[in-house]
């Protein structure tokens, strides 16, 4: 294993130890342990600027899976924002979360399982390695939002993310399948390489649609938005971490991870852009409503998801020409990439800022709150320079990634391509009316907070400010959005340049650079008029808030896709208790009869179908007198079965077909193999015997015509399909079998002249330690059972 390979994997190995470190150091905090690994893993990753790293480990290589980290400008990019913003949110939830109150072993061991699968997902070349590590991303967020478990909400939240992202990443799965089946490699690189022989394909188009599944609902993209708002009822540390720069971000890298494969079809386009930004328009409009901070906060992540996927969709438009000269498409893509970090620093910064304000007032509902200013004055500023990047105000870099935004929503209405005349205009204009309502809940989330009177008789705490550690991370975040607004060209050159050239590989000839230069003045161009108009508006907007806001309450709420969400749970739900009453029945034998019934017409179907029976005596031996007599006692304890009218009898009966049984492989030269059935013959019937007095009595219904017509035709059925199945596999041999490999090499290979002892131990010896396994597996269930009993008349 690689240097590159320990460093994806080490939040794993660390979480193994978080149980000992919290058992063993209940005087330290948990959190001080985990933060030294994603500081040093933001050092190490430091040093891939400029780099192109490949490291492959073995995994299946007969499959074409292997585990192969690839470091390019995109993912390094991402893995500096896992790790950099991870630390910062470890120092952040040392002093939200109290050691004395919360189990801090379960927190970060969650959170270190989310680290560690948000890197295999963004530095694996490999599909499958990176579908593994997304499904752990969803398990992770799962136990991370729903790390509250006693509330009903955060179970509801949980339980609502884990279904929508894991839908999308299996249908994500199914795109990769095909991929491979048109590529011939499970290899992104590979991918991208096969782009020209997959395009013609039929599946091309289908493969797309369930990528961008996986993407769209990992990235809260319309309609899959729903999940994220309910979200919210994790910790502030949580909903910081994921939904400023991880878990919500995926679904970003994955479209652009894509882009290079998918983006010369116009479906990849019209479908990118378009969902982004209905998913911009959407987002900004519901924020504007919201009275809980997070919420607005969950909906302005939302609402900055659509902006960041609608710029990579226009973007996948610079890849249909030849180079980079008069190519105004790839200023979409170096806005995406810009206001990805934009992002992940302002938007963190304001998650920390609403924990603290409803770690130190006890409430988040601005109703409630007001003029905080006073009394928490870095806090104020914080979300200040948050909230004012966020609404793509100057000198913050929020204001350079919106400016670069409206170019190229206004270069999509000069396109000459995908049909993009027709509908063009729309993107300019979503775009400029979803900027004002993002200025507009911007303006809401600070000043309805920190402004206007204070209501203390509304809240549970005096206000104060944070501790000085609680206010260290979001001020970091804070300081990074002026630098990067005043110095956004420490990002141009070695983090943006890397991560477009990673998106527009094919743009960039052999020995050529791409160029990118970010500045504030361009002169009066139409974006600086529609960035005055938001400004105007949105203050309008605001000043009349009150006025204008019960429009909201317009809107059906019976229409509101969480209803559709609801309703779709609840029917399954059901459907699922309506359609299990039906089949569990609580009889055993009703199950068996499922069972057989599916072995007959399955088995039977496809060998009728396939033309599978065949018949032929070749190669049988003579049948002899003791044969033909064991036979006969076989079906006679048989038929004793069928028409014994007691339990003894027919257990009695049952164990003297096992023993003849037995008695065939003594005359078939087979003694361990007898020695077997008559151990577990005698214990079988050993034990039906000590159990026979707590058998149920003969319920009605077994005494009747019927139900034991239907048990003769199932047992017919059974003993005709599995005597076909052995006549026909034995009739229809297509090669040699394979008993003279194991007579000519058993003593051989394994140096035993017991063949069926060393086909046990020896060729078949890991399904042999399974099966023990297995057996050992479920006596521990049923000694754990037994020791478990409940006390006479409890319930549970």
């Amino acid at each position: 294993m690689t240097l590159l390979h320990a460093a994806i994997i080490s939040p794993f190995l660390l979480a193994i130890l978080i149980p000992f470190l919290y058992k063993n150091f209940r005087n330290i905090h948990t959190g001080w342990f985990v933060l030294i690994l994603p500081v040093v893993l933001f050092g190490y990753f430091l040093s891939f600027i400029g780099e192109t790293v490949t490291s492959t480990v073995k995994w299946i290589p007969s499959l074409g899976i292997n585990f192969t980290a690839y470091v390019d400008g995109l993912g390094l990019l991402f893995a500096l924002l896992i790790t950099g913003i991870g630390a910062l949110v470890v120092l952040y939830s040392i002093y939200y979360l109290s050691k004395e109150k919360e189990k801090l072993n379960h927190f970060y061991v969650y959170l270190l399982m989310f680290m560690g699968a948000m890197l295999g997902v963004v530095l694996s070349d490999n599909v499958i390695v990176l579908y593994t590590f997304w499904e752990f991303t969803s398990l992770s967020s799962f136990l991370l939002i729903g790390y509250w478990y006693h509330r009903e909400k955060s179970r509801y939240g949980a339980l609502k993310s884990m279904l929508i992202t894991v839908f999308g990443g299996l249908a994500m799965l199914g795109g990769f399948v095909l991929l491979y089946l048109m590529s011939g490699t499970f290899s992104i690189r590979g991918m991208i390489d096969a782009v020209p022989q997959m395009m013609d394909n039929p599946l091309f188009i289908l493969a797309l649609v369930l990528v961008l599944l996986g993407a769209f609902t990992k990235s809260a993209q319309f309609p899959f938005y729903i999940w994220l708002p309910d979200a919210m009822e994790a910790p502030t540390p949580v909903s910081a971490y994921l939904h400023s720069a991880t878990m919500v971000k995926a679904g970003i890298y994955l479209v652009a991870r894509f882009s290079p494969v998918f983006a010369l079809t116009p479906e990849w386009f019209w479908l990118v852009s378009l969902f982004g930004i209905v998913t911009l328009f959407w987002g900004s409009l519901n924020a504007v409503k919201q009275t809980d901070l997070k919420a607005i906060l969950a909906f302005s992540t939302v609402s900055q998801l659509g902006l960041i996927m609608s710029l990579l969709g226009v973007g996948a438009a610079a890849l249909h020409y030849d180079s980079l000269d008069d190519n105004y498409f790839t200023i979409a893509t170096v806005a995406a990439i810009f206001h990805l970090i934009n992002h992940a620093t302002f938007k963190g910064s304001l998650f920390m800022v609403a924990g603290i304000v409803d770690h130190e007032t006890g409430t988040r509902d601005i109703r409630k709150l007001g003029g905080l200013m006073s009394f928490m004055p870095i806090t104020f500023t914080i979300a200040v320079i948050g909230a004012f990047s966020m609404a793509g105000l100057p000198p913050f870099n929020g204001f350079l990634s919106k400016e670069m935004f409206f170019t190229g929503m206004i270069h999509v209405t000069k396109m000459d391509i995908f049909n993009a005349d027709t509908w063009g205009l729309l993107f300019p204009v979503l775009a400029w009316i979803a900027s004002v309502f993002t200025f507009l809940y911007s303006m809401v989330l600070v000043f309805k907070t920190f402004t206007g009177p204070v209501q203390l008789e509304k809240l549970e705490r005096k206000p104060h400010e944070a501790p000085i550690g609680m206010l260290i991370p979001p001020i970091i975040l804070a300081s990074l959005v002026v630098i990067f607004g005043f110095f956004p060209n420490l990002l141009s050159y070695t983090l943006i340049e890397p991560a477009v050239e990673s998106i527009l590989p094919s743009l960039l000839p052999e020995g050529k650079q791409f160029k990118v230069h970010i500045y504030f003045w361009h002169g009066p161009t139409p974006e600086l008029f529609m960035t005055i108009g938001v400004i105007l508006i949105g203050t309008l907007l605001y000043l009349t808030l009150g006025k204008w806001r019960k429009v909201y309450d317009l809107f059906p709420k019976k229409l509101a896709l969480n209803k559709l969400y609801d309703a779709s749970i609840n029917g399954m739900e059901r459907f699922s208790n309506s359609f299990t009453r039906f089949y569990m029945t609580g009889f055993i034998r009703d199950y068996l009869a499922y069972i057989f019934v599916f072995l007959i017409v399955i088995t039977l179907g496809t060998m009728a179908v396939k033309g599978g029976f065949a018949f032929t005596l070749d190669g049988t031996a003579e049948i002899g007198i003791y044969e033909v007599v064991l036979a006969l006692a076989m079906v006679l304890g048989t038929v004793t079965i069928l028409f014994s009218k007691s339990r003894l009898t027919a257990i009695i009966a049952l164990g003297s077909v096992g023993y003849s049984l037995a008695l065939f492989f003594v005359l078939f030269r087979a003694p361990d193999l007898a020695l077997t059935q008559l151990v577990i013959e005698t214990v079988s019937v050993a034990l039906f015997l000590l159990c026979f007095y707590f058998l149920p009595k003969f319920k009605k219904r077994e005494k009747k015509l019927s139900f034991r017509l239907v048990n003769f035709l199932i047992s017919l059925g059974v003993g005709l399909t599995v005597t076909l199945v052995a006549i026909s596999a034995n009739s229809s041999r297509a090669g040699e079998t394979i008993s003279s490999y194991f007579i000519e090499n058993s003593y051989k290979l394994a140096g035993g002249k017991n063949m069926v002892n060393v086909i046990l131990v020896d060729f078949r010896g890991f399904d042999t330690l399974f099966e023990i396994a297995v057996l050992c597996i479920a006596a521990l269930g049923i000694y754990g059972m037994v020791k478990l009993r409940m006390a006479k008349g409890e319930e549970g």
